[in-house]
């Protein structure tokens, strides 16, 4: 069954002057769409997910990380959450049995430190929100030896992801969980197991 994955990061520090440029840090190291390589959209909430979008702009995926962290910085302020939309090709199955690059959105939220109540406490400073897991174990498609490589493929530009905003953000913990709390590398590893 289809389960949201998610990636929480914590900082040793995440200030108010902190916030953006490190979420810009998580930003640069994500692997954009081919044809639409940019920020999609931005809102910024403010005190909680209850009250009105203080701000909300949509950029039609063009707008560079850099342009968008610069336009919430406008609204910088440490009870502010600010949710950045991407796109990244991973395969998905195709008509007759063949494998396509499909763009997938990817929600980015940098929760400052008052926020919620401290919403970053158990989601992260910097939350990614990466949808279902779908792409990643494609549970309902036969596993060819084509479909496991593109299975593998996609968990490959997962994994590749998070290590580089491990070695390059300055992140101290890191943690892919899902809505269920089911562990995605046993259920990836079970999946390919029933290829064998």
């Amino acid at each position: 069954m289809a389960d949201r994955l998610y990636l929480s990061l914590w900082f040793p520090s995440f200030s108010e002057s902190e916030m953006l440029p490190k979420t810009l840090c998580v930003l640069r190291q994500f692997p954009f769409a081919t044809e639409r390589p940019g920020i999609g959209y931005l809102a910024i909430h403010p005190i909680s997910w209850n009250e009105p979008v203080l701000y909300q702009e949509t950029f039609d995926y063009r707008a560079t990380p850099e342009h968008a962290v610069e336009t919430a910085g406008e609204f910088l302020h440490d009870d502010n959450a600010y949710e950045f939309e991407a796109l990244w090709d991973l395969w998905a199955p195709g008509e007759e049995a063949g494998w396509v690059r499909a763009p997938r959105a990817v929600r980015f939220v940098a929760h400052g430190l008052n926020f919620e109540e401290g919403a970053y406490v158990p989601e992260g400073h910097v939350q990614v929100d990466f949808g279902l897991d779908t792409p990643f174990l494609h549970e309902d498609v036969k596993l060819t030896p084509l479909a496991e490589a593109r299975v593998r493929d996609n968990v490959q530009k997962l994994v590749e992801f998070t290590s580089a905003v491990e070695k390059n953000c300055g992140a101290s913990a890191r943690l892919l969980w899902s809505e269920s709390d089911e562990n995605l590398a046993q259920k990836l590893v079970a999946r390919l197991q029933k290829v064998h």
